[in-house]
Parts: structure tokens; C-alpha cells; sequence
């Protein structure tokens, strides 16, 4: 890694796909299996560039948050990984992602881990997913001081959102906005104290989303759900979470799926398949025991479980991630209050990284105070060869504490100024770390030293200011060309 990731000039580079920037095939291409994800955010620090690395994957989204010391090669390595792994072409990939950088990045976190970004928004399993994201990155260690922070501000904001604004009852979650419209489907009263009062429904898989899935079904009063998964032990313990809660549930291998179709009304999947899990054939078997009831099958994974051929089987209704984001709303009443919530919170993160930038520099200077009194103390010991041991105690102990007070209101001094983000200039900047008096140094200056030119005074006129946010929405030539 360069020298510039060393003296806090590192800053977060997000790289992202989402429903809203790609289409679903994009997206089912790029999105990895679990069992993947450790490699590759391990590829994403595999160069002088990224430092840390976590990767938010969701139903419909992939976002690979970094920490880089430089945009351009950082944003060109993170390309190329996504571009390695999903096996899409660069030139294919790039129209579809949307890249933030510095405070950006960070605004953009805290707007997803508080259901502003989100398909339905004020959702909240966003916040679960992730805190799973970080707890895997920081598992393998691809996390460091910055993207812990970032997370767990983010996490913190999300749960300030859902508690102090009224978002979540205009937003829920994907899990029940989907099977509202499964309702709609069957011809169920969605305000019915139990809408699904004698239907039976059937999931697939045992993970996160399956057992949301449950979960809200036995608030609408299903009368069963069966569980279908690969490890049967999986689904065991899902049908126990749910018969704790009051729900009657069952538990079948996945090769009894399709028998398991034919007496259910809604079939809710929610696996990390790779490739389709519910065929055309298996919903043609159910079909021709069911006498024309209607089925409605909801796909919550990416990349599909359920074939698209499917939906074209009469009384079938295929309910999957691309169809779900067309009917999502874009907005709610209650978005300002979580916004100015947002806002807040990501003040004060970019306050706390601005203090914490300037840290290595004040640990170098305090670094370097110490060399050069030890020096001194190694000069006067060979100078004074007849000074008594205490005599040299007292004249260390006094130039220890002259360091100490000099270096004191600098140290204190310098994190305020960072973490303000104000543009100062050089002069401004030393009297305000030693608290000089308004105009000192400009005098002092003006008698000792020949002004020069402006044209000709380079890098001595320039002023110390943070950088700004950058935010790229798309990627062109423009913003990757030049290194």
C-alpha cells in the first residue's frame, strides 16, 4: 500500500448494482452464493489500493463497499473483481453500477440500513442483512477501523429510523409486500382480521427469508405451512420456530416439493440455489391434482428459484423480484423525518473520521518531539559528564514537561480544525494549533521574509482543506480514464 493510505487519505469507495440501476438477468449474473463471498472480498484486497472490503448481497442488490487510496485504481480493481467473478464483460457491466466516494458512500449506507433505498421502502430486514454483511467481513478480516465504523453507524441510524420515525407502517418488509400481493392474487381481503384463515402455504428453503416468510403467514392466520429444504434438519428447525409460534407446520425433503405444491395455495422460495429449484414440470405434476385452484408462487431469491415458464401454466401466478420492483412505490409520507435523521447521524460520522484523520500526523509529531529530546538528553549526558544523577532527573523530568505543554493544545487544536472541515490557510492554521494571537504570524512573517509572487509561491499558498464528496452515478470514460 502507498504512503497516502498511511497519513488518512484513504477514504470509501462503493461500488453497487441494485434494482434500480440494472435489470434482474444484471443482477442474478453478478450476485454470489454465500459460500463464495469470502473469496471474493478477499480479491477485492488483493492489491496496493483497497485496504478493507465488505459486500452487501441482498435479493436485490449487490453493493461492494471498499476503503481505497486512490478513486481511479481503486474503482478500476473493484471493476475488474465484480467483472472476474460474474463473468460479464467490463463494457457490459459498467452502464448498470453506481459508484459513490468519501461522505457519499457513507450517506448512501445510512439511506439503505434505513429502508430509504430500498425496493419497498421502510423495510426493515435491510438491518439484518447488513449486520450479517459486517459479521462475515469482520469473520475474515477483510474489515478495518473504517468500514467498522461506518457499519456500525449505519446500523445505529437504521434503528433510529424504525424507532423514532413512522416508517415502517407505510413500508414493510419484502417478505410481507410480496405476499400482500399474493393476496391479491387469490382474492383474499388483505384487511381481514386472519386473510388466510384455511389456506396452506408451502416454503422453500430454511435461511433468513424463509423463516420471515413464516413468521408472517402465521400473522395471517395460515392454517399450515409446509417446509421444504435440501438439509432436512434446516427445515426441522423452522417448522419448531413456528409451531412455537403457534403455527401448525411440517417439514418434507425438497424431493417431496412438488407433491407438497399440489395442496398448498401460496408457495413462498427463498433459497441460495444457484441455478432453478422450482421447474416448469414440478408446477405441471401439482397442477393436474389442484382442480383449477389458483397457486401463486413467490420467488424471493436471487438468482430465481422458480422458472419463468411457470407463469405461463394456467391459474398459476409467478410473483418474482424483477415484478416486485415494478409494483414497489418510490415514496412515502413519513421519508422527511428519517431523512433529517440520516442527515444528522451522517454529520457526525463525517465529524468523527475528519477527527480521526489527523491522528496518524499527531502521533508522528509527537513521535518525532520524542526522538529529538532523546537526542538532547544524549547531548547534555556527554556535555555535563559531572552533573549528579539527580541534577539530570530534574533537567529531563523539566524538558519532558516543556514537550508535553507544547505539544498540547496543537495536539487538541488539530482535531478541531479537521474535524470542522473549514479551508484553512497555512498562517491560520499554526496560529490557531498553538492558539496564537490574531495576526501574529502574519507579522512576524511580513518582517523576516520577502513576500513572494503569487505565480511563483506554489504549494506555500495554497489552503489545508478536507476534500469534498465525490459521487459518480454511472461509470464512463470520464471517470476511469485518467490515472
Amino acid at each position: 500500500m502507498d504512503a497516502s493510505a498511511a497519513t488518512g487519505t484513504a477514504a470509501v469507495l462503493l461500488v453497487g448494482l441494485s434494482f434500480r440501476s440494472a435489470p434482474v438477468p444484471i443482477l442474478e449474473k453478478v450476485s454470489v452464493a454465500d459460500t463464495d463471498l469470502p473469496k471474493l472480498q478477499l480479491s477485492l484486497l488483493d492489491n496496493d489500493v483497497i485496504s478493507e472490503a465488505l459486500v452487501l448481497s441482498t435479493c436485490n442488490r449487490m453493493e461492494f463497499y471498499t476503503v481505497a487510496n486512490a478513486f481511479h485504481s481503486g474503482l478500476d480493481h473493484v471493476v475488474e473483481t465484480i467483472a472476474d467473478f460474474s463473468g460479464l464483460p467490463v463494457e457490459d457491466l459498467e452502464p448498470h453500477l453506481y459508484v459513490h466516494y468519501s461522505d457519499a458512500a457513507a450517506e448512501h449506507m445510512l439511506n439503505v440500513a434505513s429502508g430509504l433505498d430500498s425496493m419497498v421502502v421502510g423495510e426493515q430486514q435491510i438491518i439484518g442483512q447488513l449486520r450479517t454483511a459486517y459479521q462475515q467481513a469482520s469473520q475474515i478480516g477483510t474489515v478495518g477501523r473504517t468500514l467498522h465504523d461506518l457499519s456500525q453507524r449505519a446500523l445505529r441510524t437504521g434503528k433510529r429510523v424504525h424507532t423514532e420515525t413512522n416508517i415502517d407502517t407505510a413500508g414493510a418488509s419484502m417478505v410481507s409486500f410480496s405476499i400482500d400481493k399474493a393476496l391479491d392474487h387469490l382474492d383474499i381481503d388483505a384487511t381481514a382480521d386472519t386473510p388466510l384463515a384455511g389456506r396452506r402455504a408451502l416454503i422453500i428453503g430454511a435461511g433468513a427469508m424463509a423463516s420471515l416468510s413464516s413468521t408472517h403467514l402465521g400473522k395471517l392466520g395460515i392454517d399450515q405451512v409446509i417446509v421444504a429444504n435440501r438439509t432436512l434438519s434446516r427445515a426441522e428447525n423452522l417448522v419448531a420456530h413456528a409451531q412455537e409460534a403457534g403455527v401448525q407446520a411440517t417439514a418434507v425433503p425438497l424431493e417431496r416439493m412438488p407433491e407438497a405444491m399440489a395442496d398448498v395455495d401460496i408457495v413462498v422460495s427463498a433459497t441460495g440455489a444457484v441455478g432453478c429449484v422450482v421447474l416448469e414440470e414440478h408446477v405441471r405434476c401439482a397442477h393436474g391434482r389442484r382442480n383449477r385452484r389458483p397457486l401463486v408462487l413467490v420467488d424471493l431469491s436471487m438468482p430465481r428459484d422458480i422458472d419463468q415458464a411457470t407463469a405461463e401454466l394456467p391459474n398459476v401466478h409467478l410473483l418474482n423480484i424483477e415484478q416486485l420492483t415494478t409494483m414497489a412505490g418510490e415514496g412515502v409520507e413519513d421519508e422527511d423525518p428519517a431523512r433529517r435523521i440520516v442527515a444528522e447521524e451522517l454529520d457526525e460520522f463525517i465529524e468523527q473520521q475528519r477527527a480521526q484523520a489527523v491522528v496518524p500526523t499527531v502521533k508522528a509529531l509527537r513521535q518525532k518531539a520524542v526522538d529529538l529530546l532523546a537526542d538532547e538528553l544524549l547531548a547534555l549526558e556527554r556535555q555535563t559528564p559531572t552533573m549528579s544523577e539527580h541534577d539530570r532527573e530534574q533537567v529531563e523530568r523539566s524538558m519532558r514537561k516543556l514537550v508535553d505543554k507544547l505539544l498540547h493544545t496543537p495536539t487538541v487544536q488539530a482535531k478541531k480544525l479537521s474535524a470542522s472541515g473549514q479551508a484553512v490557510s497555512y498562517p491560520d492554521a499554526l496560529a490557531a494549533l498553538f492558539q496564537l494571537p490574531t495576526g501574529v504570524i502574519e507579522s512576524v512573517t511580513e518582517a523576516r521574509v520577502k513576500r513572494v509572487p503569487a505565480q511563483r509561491a506554489g504549494n506555500h499558498s495554497a489552503a489545508l482543506r478536507i476534500p469534498n464528496t465525490t459521487t459518480v452515478h454511472s461509470i464512463s470514460d470520464s471517470t476511469r480514464g485518467n490515472k
